[in-house]
Formats: C-alpha cells, sequence, structure tokens
C-alpha cells in the first residue's frame, strides 16, 4: 500500500516537458517536441521520466541531446533505448520531469503550465468567460480556453501575447484578456 502510494505522490510531482514524436538514425535517438522553454530538459543529462498518455511514468536516464537544426525539436538518448525499433516503440510517450526542478524565473515571468486550470476574465469588465484547459505550441503558444456555459461551453484557442493576455495573476488565479473583434465568436 506504502509503495502505490509514493507511485500516486510521485505522478503528482512530475511535470512533461516534451513528446516523443520519431526515431532518429538507427541507433535509437528520438525526436522530441519540446513543451518547455527550457533547452537544457533536452540536452543536460540526469534523471527524466517517460509515460504513455494514462499511463505509470518510469525513470530513465537521459544521456545527451541536441538541438535539430532547422526544427523546433531536439534529438535525445535514452538510457533502454539503444536501436530505431526501440525508439519508434517510444514515439507518443511524454518526457517529464520533477516539478521541483523547475527553473527559477525572473520576476514577472511564469511557467506557462502554471496557467492551466486559471479563471479567464474580460479586462474591460471583469467578466468571467472561462477557464484554461490546456497550452499549445504550435508556432507561437495557445492558450486553450474552455467557455462557459453562457458563451456556448465550447473551446477557443487564443494567442498568447502580451496584446491579448496582457494580465496574468498567477497568485489570484486568473488571466485578463483584450480580445481583438471576432475572437470570441470563432
Amino acid at each position: 500500500m506504502a509503495e502505490k502510494r509514493e507511485e500516486t505522490l510521485l505522478e503528482a510531482e512530475l511535470l512533461v516537458v516534451g513528446r516523443l514524436v520519431a526515431p532518429q538514425g538507427l541507433r535509437g535517438e528520438v525526436r522530441v517536441l519540446p513543451l518547455s522553454d527550457f533547452p537544457e530538459r533536452f540536452t543536460r543529462a540526469g534523471r527524466r521520466w517517460l509515460r504513455r498518455p494514462g499511463g505509470q511514468a518510469r525513470e530513465v536516464e537521459l544521456r545527451g541531446g541536441r538541438v535539430l537544426p532547422g526544427k523546433d525539436l531536439f534529438v535525445v538518448r535514452l538510457e533502454g533505448i539503444d536501436s530505431r525499433e526501440a525508439a519508434e516503440a517510444a514515439v507518443g510517450e511524454e518526457l517529464l520531469v520533477l516539478a521541483s526542478d523547475r527553473p527559477r524565473l525572473a520576476k514577472g515571468e511564469f511557467h506557462l503550465m502554471d496557467l492551466v486550470g486559471l479563471e479567464v476574465r474580460l479586462l474591460e469588465n471583469g467578466e468571467r468567460i472561462g477557464q484554461v484547459t490546456d497550452l499549445l505550441h504550435a508556432g507561437n503558444d495557445l492558450l486553450e480556453v474552455e467557455l462557459t456555459a453562457e458563451r456556448g461551453g465550447r473551446r477557443l484557442l487564443v494567442p498568447f501575447v502580451t496584446a491579448i493576455v496582457p494580465r496574468v495573476e498567477l497568485a489570484e488565479g486568473w488571466v485578463g484578456l483584450t480580445p481583438p473583434p471576432g475572437l470570441l465568436e470563432l
């Protein structure tokens, strides 16, 4: 029972920083789509975890990594993945780190995944319009917002740029939008 509880606690302390997307070469290297703004998560050797979405995380050693020139990808070598077949089998897994290993940020900066779960408000009138449900990396970061039932309950993608999301109040649990005309109707 104690071992099961320890696994559950560990799962809660892990943070997804990337997704394995393709094998690279024949010796087990894997391409990783970064979900973190900190390249050292993919280049500095050390302890990481792999997890299939919905599965249990397993500890693995990151042996090293490098940026893939001309792409927004990293190529990493992971302990136990030593062939192209093993790399192919790992595609789709998430790469995780301990949440406590998050780099320190300067004043006014924050970790993007801290946004998930925050209330979304319109700055012009303070109206609550939804909640942040995800952060998508697609060239520019996009906040996925689930709108309130009064606004249709659908999901909306909001460019995470200062002109549209000028306020982030982590301690208070909300982000403020100044959406351009038509954004909320998409």
